[in-house]
Parts: C-alpha cells; sequence; structure tokens
C-alpha cells in the first residue's frame, strides 16, 4: 500500500492518499473463515463439555486439555491480529493539518501485523487437529481391536472345513 500527500482542491489543507488494497477485505475474510473453523471443531467436540473418556484421567484426557486451551488462545491472539489489522487497514486519517500536524507522515500499516495473524492461525490450527485427535482418543478409550465382528459374508460354513 502507497499513500502519497495531496493538496486539498477546497481549502489549504493536506490529506494522505491511499492506494487501492484488498488487505483489509483478506483480512476479513481469514477473520470469518477461522471463527467458522474454531466453532465447527467445537461443535463436534461438544466443547469439552461432554462425552464418557474425559471424565476419567488419562494422557488423552491431559492431551486434549492442553491442546484445547492452546487452540483458544492461538485463535483468540489470531483473530486479534486479523481484526485489529484490518481495521487499521481500512481507517485512514484524511486531514493531516487541522491540528498544526503538518509534519504528519502518512503511515501505513506494518505487514508484521497480518504475518502475526497468519502464523497465529497456522498454531490455531495445528492445537485444533491435535485437540481433536486427543479429544476423540479421550472419547472412545483409545483405538479398540474389533473380531468376530462383521456381517459374516466372509465366514467358511463348518461343513465345508470337514474333508
Amino acid at each position: 500500500m502507497k499513500a502519497e500527500v495531496e493538496p486539498d482542491q477546497y481549502d489549504e489543507r493536506t490529506y494522505c492518499l491511499y492506494s487501492t488494497d484488498a488487505s483489509t477485505v483478506y483480512g476479513l475474510s481469514a477473520f470469518g473463515l477461522l471463527l467458522l473453523s474454531q466453532v465447527v471443531v467445537n461443535g463436534v467436540t461438544r466443547c469439552l463439555c461432554f462425552g464418557k473418556g474425559l471424565v476419567s484421567a488419562t494422557s488423552s484426557t491431559t492431551c486434549a486439555i492442553f491442546f484445547f486451551v492452546f487452540s483458544w488462545l492461538s485463535f483468540l491472539g489470531a483473530e486479534a491480529c486479523l481484526l485489529a489489522g484490518s481495521a487499521k487497514n481500512a481507517y485512514h486519517t484524511k486531514y493531516r493539518g487541522i491540528f498544526g500536524g503538518e509534519d504528519i507522515s502518512c503511515a501505513t500499516l506494518r505487514k508484521g501485523v497480518f504475518a502475526a495473524g497468519a502464523a497465529l492461525t497456522l498454531l490455531s490450527l495445528v492445537g485444533s487437529v491435535f485437540y481433536y485427535w486427543a479429544h476423540s482418543r479421550a472419547d472412545t478409550g483409545g483405538w479398540q481391536k474389533h473380531r468376530n465382528e462383521g456381517v459374516g459374508m466372509t465366514e467358511q460354513p463348518p461343513e465345508f472345513g470337514k474333508v
């Protein structure tokens, strides 16, 4: 994004003219999609509140609680960065010379705000995946072997076994 100082056509004041930038729309889109993903993960796992395996104190339950907190903290940080970056990028001060600020520069948003939002979004993704995995493992009691279950289409009748 670029900003240039332009004279106002109606008086002697100057203002900052900003070039168009799509990062505000991208930031708000990322904000909405990240919010939707967090709602889906917490809706599927019922927000760590319900489940038969979460009552017991196993290592899977401990991992589920840790990654639940981790995903929420990184989610809130990412949402704050994306929303603040989009709001700051959308808001531009038009007049520079109203209160004697003739040497105020036309500052633009640092790209680090969106980079921090992207990094925290990635951490939220990793935390949510591991939270879902640990929650489902704690809820089902881990991996279970299933034997002699099914419709029995491949079982050999007893009379064919006797030759």
